[in-house]
């Protein structure tokens, strides 16, 4: 596989990990042990943009870009390629602080919901 190609798988695994820690709480809407991925994935994410790092996935991406002679980019994943589309002039520190308040608000208030129900409604199982 080249590295361009390989760069590109790991911008698509980096996204389907960034939608399951926003909406990964869904499922435990469904099934209950889910919620033992999904809260270890959120975790990372919430430190991830509260802490104001560099996911270890992004100088990866970057890695492979270089070796397939490709530029790189400066910051992190959600600065490439989800604050354009959402902001257009850029990440700031508050907007990332409060992208990650909206993460956790939301997953609480969907583990709240999953959780306040009768374990046999909730588990998945007939």
């Amino acid at each position: 596989m080249s590295p361009g190609a390989l760069a590109d798988l790991v911008v698509a695994l980096h996204a389907a990990f960034v939608m399951f820690v926003v909406l990964g709480g869904l499922l435990v809407l469904r099934w209950r042990r889910a919620a033992w991925v999904h809260l270890p994935a959120a975790a990372w994410g919430a430190w991830i943009e509260f802490s104001g790092r560099i996911c270890p996935l992004t100088p990866l991406e970057n890695h492979y870009r270089r070796l397939g002679g490709q530029t790189g980019y400066q910051g992190g994943f959600i600065d490439h390629y989800i604050l354009p589309v959402l902001y257009p002039h850029g990440l700031t520190r508050p907007t990332q602080i409060a992208l990650g308040v909206i993460v956790v608000g939301f997953n609480a208030w969907i583990y709240w919901r999953a959780f306040r129900r009768t374990p046999a409604h909730s588990s998945g199982v007939a």
